[in-house]
């Protein structure tokens, strides 16, 4: 108690916080060492991490054969009839960058005096001309189009660029569609022939075919609060038929981003940041946050995957990868769950240890310093217990075809030792060659296809939280009200949230990633009906 009120005092006397202050971070679930913690975090700032080299096929990277694939698939098949199997997808983001170049439109054009190519010119807007010509492909065109025809009677004599702009209009005005405020993960992706699909309707159904056993499967949405009823009204108008259709039961949950895990923000001068009633500011931790409601799931096996990367065609596809990536984790599991019972039992001699480091460093990527053969036998059985009693995660990987975000590196930590992590570019000081020459090396790209095993040799729930290595967040800078601020975001979730996780990339092909960033990507093979091919 002595030492939280010091740390009280500190934050009175450093940083002026009055008692409604202290009221406002109590009901906000945040402990004073964490406001603490953040704050100097601002001052010291985040040191980049340090490229090692980029993972590559045989150094980082398994490549596997369609059969190694296949085998690897069975195998899971035949291990799930004894385990739990979820699947987690992050899906509290809002679809504003997907619709944000027609929100710049509506704000830009000129709507008196130019016509919409005009536009298109004096913008060089590349993404306008796309949307406007696959426009009658979109998967929400009919809804839309037969809100504007009750709008507008005169509708059937508009010109054809008036007719567009009015599209656009209903489509992003709030008191209509207002698709660049809904969740991503409720919008019209799919077209079939008698229906328009989700992304959540699309992710129930994949669950039937890679994540589920004993005819059960087990699917987690994180949302935002004001949204789950959105999401809750989707599920409960497709479950039945979905369930009916695969013979498979679904159980579907929910989870919010805890309010504990948001941030404070300061100003400029790294003071806290306050609004125009001169309270504190909290900011969503990103999704980082997210490892607090992973830690909160019951599973053997948990499938990660983007609310976004879901696909129209090519399932039993997505399915043979997804269950091969399952495959190699169980594998590998199984192996690292003999080796800590033989631990357990004393069955481990000096004659062992050399084929478990070779499994180790070969087969796990884990670092194994020179100095370790020096140890004494007992010490050397406590550095291989410590390593290998680990929540362990196998990420597929797609070859980079110069898509924004993460990608497999080899990092070196301040301790000289040497990782697999996913990072961010973000995370990487660019000003300095070495590093951005490493960056600009990789030869993969994470496309977020993780498949976790979060419980121990004994069957029991890691705290995940313990495995997360907290100098790699982000600081980011934001504007409130035509203020600017600093805000801190919490390290990523596939980044250092799972840093001190047992990792193996394995590369995937492109066909298992189908993201969509824009509403163009809607246009893409992958989400367009087959029938119409």
């Amino acid at each position: 108690m002595e030492a939280h009120l010091t740390t009280k005092d500190t934050l009175a006397h450093k940083y002026g916080f009055t008692q409604a202050d202290f009221d406002q971070i109590e009901a906000h679930e945040i402990t004073l060492d964490k406001i603490e913690g953040e704050l100097l975090l601002f001052q010291s700032g985040i040191p980049k991490i340090t490229l090692e080299r980029p993972a590559t096929l045989g150094d980082g990277i398994v490549k596997l054969s369609v059969e190694a694939f296949q085998e690897q698939a069975a195998f899971f098949d035949q291990k799930k009839t004894r385990l739990k199997l979820k699947k987690f997808v992050p899906a509290s983001g809002a679809a504003s960058r997907m619709f944000k170049f027609l929100n710049e439109f509506l704000n830009e054009f000129d709507h008196e005096n130019e016509t919409i190519n005009a536009y298109i010119n004096r913008k060089k807007d590349k993404n306008l001309p796309v949307f406007l010509a696959g426009i009658e492909k979109f998967p929400f065109y009919d809804e839309v189009k037969a809100k504007i025809k009750t709008l507008y009677p005169e509708y059937y004599s508009l010109e054809s660029h008036e007719k567009s702009y009015r599209f656009i209009q209903a489509m992003l005005a709030h008191d209509h569609f207002d698709f660049a405020s809904k969740p991503k993960g409720t919008l019209a992706f799919h077209k079939y022939e008698e229906h328009i699909a989700t992304p959540v309707e699309e992710h129930l159904n994949e669950c039937a075919f890679y994540a589920s056993s004993n005819s059960e499967s087990h699917l987690h949405f994180t949302v935002s609060e004001n949204h789950e009823r959105l999401f809750r009204n989707i599920v409960a108008s497709v479950q039945e038929k979905i369930e009916m259709r695969s013979g498979t039961k679904t159980d579907v949950g929910f989870s919010y981003q805890f309010k504990s895990t948001d941030t404070i923000a300061v100003d400029m001068q790294n003071q806290p940041f306050r609004n125009e009633e001169g309270r504190l500011v909290f900011r969503p931790g990103g999704h980082g946050a997210l490892i607090n409601n992973l830690n909160d799931l019951d599973a053997d096996v948990i499938f990660i995957k983007n609310i976004d990367n879901v696909i129209q065609n090519h399932i039993q596809e997505i399915t043979l990868y997804k269950k091969g990536l399952a495959g190699v984790l169980l594998e590998l599991q199984e192996q690292v769950f003999q080796i800590l019972s033989d631990i357990d039992n004393q069955k481990i001699t000096e004659k062992d240890i050399e084929g478990i480091i070779r499994f180790m460093q070969q087969k796990l990527n884990i670092d194994v310093l020179e100095d370790f053969y020096k140890y004494t036998l007992d010490n050397k059985i406590d550095f291989i217990k410590t390593k290998l009693n680990r929540p362990i995660r196998v990420c597929g990987m797609v070859k980079n075809e110069g898509e924004p975000g993460g990608g497999p590196f080899w990092v070196r930590s301040y301790k000289g030792n040497v990782s697999l992590q996913i990072v961010e570019s973000s995370q990487v000081d660019v000003h300095n060659p070495e590093q951005a020459a490493i960056l600009a090396k990789a030869t993969h790209f994470n496309p977020v296809d993780l498949v976790c095993a979060t419980k121990n040799y004994k069957g029991e729930k890691f705290d995940l939280t313990q495995f997360v290595d907290s100098s790699t967040g982000f600081i980011v800078h934001k504007n409130n009200k035509g203020k600017d601020l600093k805000g801190y975001e919490l390290p990523g979730l596939w980044n250092g949230a799972m840093a001190k996780w047992i990792t193996i990339f394995v590369e995937v092909p492109l066909v298992t990633f189908n993201p969509v960033k824009t509403v163009n990507d809607l246009l893409k093979p992958a989400h367009q009906p087959q029938y119409e091919n």
